[in-house]
């Protein structure tokens, strides 16, 4: 009976013991699961956070010349601005990136002027920046610009060559009000402007996100001008459910950054609506090839899909980035 007794009480001392280590375990695996949830919010939200906006501009540029950059397959590829370097006299451009949270230039580009105008490129190679100053049209922007390691040789024999050296960012953005007028290709950056029958949108980490519906269905919308010569890029499952089941499909070679994608577009016959404003949607994307830090940033941020500057060609779209509004006319 001591013996029996005895044996009930060690099973019970066991069973609590084992139990105490159970939840001691499941406490230590909840702690870690939440620091790891923790961790890897901080780390993306870290990485995609842009850094500091050290742009000093000084005045305006009013009523500047909208040019594009065209490919074989599309005519709207990419917005450019002439811009000047200061101390040089050459025109070059610079693409209008509304994607690219920060203003920088390509190191390939600069490092075929510095051949000929050695004295006026500072180039910090350990920090890989260039202290500068550009001009677009009366506005001056001074900063020590980002270099990325990417570009063409400048071709200084070519007068009509499109010598693209850089891209301006939203970063440019939050200093002054754009006003993107692509029926005239017309771009201004102004500091005031009659903000009447303006409308709200979601900036966040320098990134413009439109309200916008299709077929009642409400979307968050990124705008990336660097996505110039698409009207809506989505993914695979949105592009089946936009595209005109009888239309025709076009494959593209697309570039970003160097990296090679596969664009397939396909005829649509859609109305989006951004804001207050209703846009006729005629073509629908969806890219292979994207990173999986890309996808995970589309996941991520919320939004459905992104916008180019095509569905825009009939229309001037203002952005008050400072004040988070906008409009399209």
């Amino acid at each position: 009976m001591f013996f029996q007794e005895n044996q009930i009480i060690m099973l019970n001392l066991a069973e609590n013991f084992d139990m105490k280590i159970f939840k001691k375990l499941m406490g230590s695996a909840a702690i870690f699961i939440a620091l790891s949830l923790i961790g890897g919010y901080l780390y993306f939200d870290q990485k995609f956070t842009p850094p500091e906006n050290n742009l000093n501009v000084a005045g305006i540029a009013e009523n500047t010349t909208l040019g594009w950059d065209h490919t074989e397959e599309n005519s709207h590829a990419a917005v450019l601005l002439p811009v000047k370097i200061k101390g040089i006299d050459n025109v070059f451009f610079m693409q209008l990136d509304s994607g690219s949270p920060t203003t920088m230039f390509y190191k390939k580009s600069l490092e075929s002027i510095r051949t000929k105008f050695h004295d006026k490129i500072r180039i910090n190679e350990k920090l890989n920046t260039m202290s500068a100053q550009f001009s677009l049209g009366n506005m001056t922007v001074t900063s020590d610009f980002k270099l990325l390691n990417y570009g063409n040789r400048v071709d200084f024999k070519n007068t009509v060559a499109n010598n693209i050296i850089g891209t301006i960012g939203t970063d440019l953005f939050e200093k002054r009000i754009v006003i993107l007028d692509f029926k005239n290709e017309r771009c201004s950056f102004v500091e005031n402007t009659d903000e009447k029958g303006f409308e709200t949108f979601e900036f966040k980490k320098r990134k413009i996100m439109f309200p916008g519906t299709i077929a009642s269905e409400k979307l968050k919308l990124l705008y990336d001008s660097g996505t110039s010569g698409y009207e809506l890029l989505t993914n695979r499952e949105e592009w089946q459910k936009y595209r005109r089941p009888d239309g025709s499909i076009k494959k593209e070679k697309g570039n970003s950054w160097g990296n090679v994608l596969t664009v397939n577009s396909a005829t649509a016959d859609q109305t989006v609506t951004i804001g207050n404003s209703k846009l006729q949607l005629s073509e629908v994307t969806y890219v292979e090839g994207t990173s999986k830090m890309q996808n995970l940033l589309m996941k991520t941020s919320g939004m459905q899909g992104m916008i180019g500057n095509k569905l825009f060609l009939n229309h001037t779209l203002i952005v008050d980035c400072k004040n988070k509004k906008f409009k399209v006319k």
